[in-house]
């Protein structure tokens, strides 16, 4: 499956979902193909770190403008991109099976996604085969006094052509620190709420592998 993760507003966290997806199914023994198509390469500077920290599994990321992708790998495809690469964009959109937009809790990250949708309409022009494209609440506010949250996901649950994920990610200083580190953060600290709420995550996006259903 071709997964573009993006988001037209800078800020959105999507490298760092790009990174802990990428290497939570390499740990479900999944294989990975990972494209940074973002001039920032934030996703290929958190690989080098786990590389060079020999943290297994390695995930190597192709660094590229625009994604060569060879379909006849059976391989997960992660691609990282974002509106600074408009044109990167549009072609990873126009080869992608899905699209996944983290967005964080703001009405103007909403209107952004707003625009977004357009732009991946307007990128599966001419395309016959049909694209999922999913959102979900990044950096939510884990005060539960604090409302922006539920506002940004009941505004999403009203724009059309969008499915809403309700598992979200919290606003948490554990991100940070896993990716200065190289690491996903089910793997710097197990079992804490920012671990358990990437997996659930990570599940209601590609689901348990076999070994897991059969438990």
């Amino acid at each position: 499956m071709i997964t573009v993760i993006a988001n037209l507003k800078g800020g959105s966290g999507k490298s760092t979902v790009s990174f802990n997806l990428a290497v939570w199914l390499l740990s479900q023994g999944r294989s990975v193909q990972a494209f940074d198509l973002d001039p920032q390469q934030t996703l290929s500077d958190v690989a080098q770190v786990r590389d060079e920290e020999e943290i297994e599994p390695s995930l190597s990321v192709t660094v590229t403008q625009m994604p060569v992708i060879d379909k006849s790998v059976d391989a997960e495809f992660i691609i990282d991109v974002g509106a600074a690469n408009a044109e990167g964009m549009h072609e990873a959109i126009r080869h992608a099976d899905r699209v996944i937009i983290p967005v964080p809790p703001s009405q103007p990250d909403v209107w952004a996604t707003q625009r977004f949708l357009k732009m991946v309409s307007d990128a599966r022009e001419g395309i016959e085969t049909d694209i999922e494209v999913l959102a979900f609440v990044n950096r939510a506010d884990t005060h539960h006094a604090v409302r922006e949250s539920d506002d940004t996901e009941a505004a999403l649950l009203q724009l059309p052509g969008v499915t809403v994920v309700p598992q979200r990610l919290y606003q948490r200083t554990l991100y940070r620190r896993s990716m200065s580190e190289g690491l996903a953060v089910f793997e710097l600290w197990r079992g804490s709420k920012g671990s358990d709420e990437f997996e659930a995550l990570a599940n209601a996006l590609y689901g348990k592998n076999e070994e897991d259903s059969d438990e």
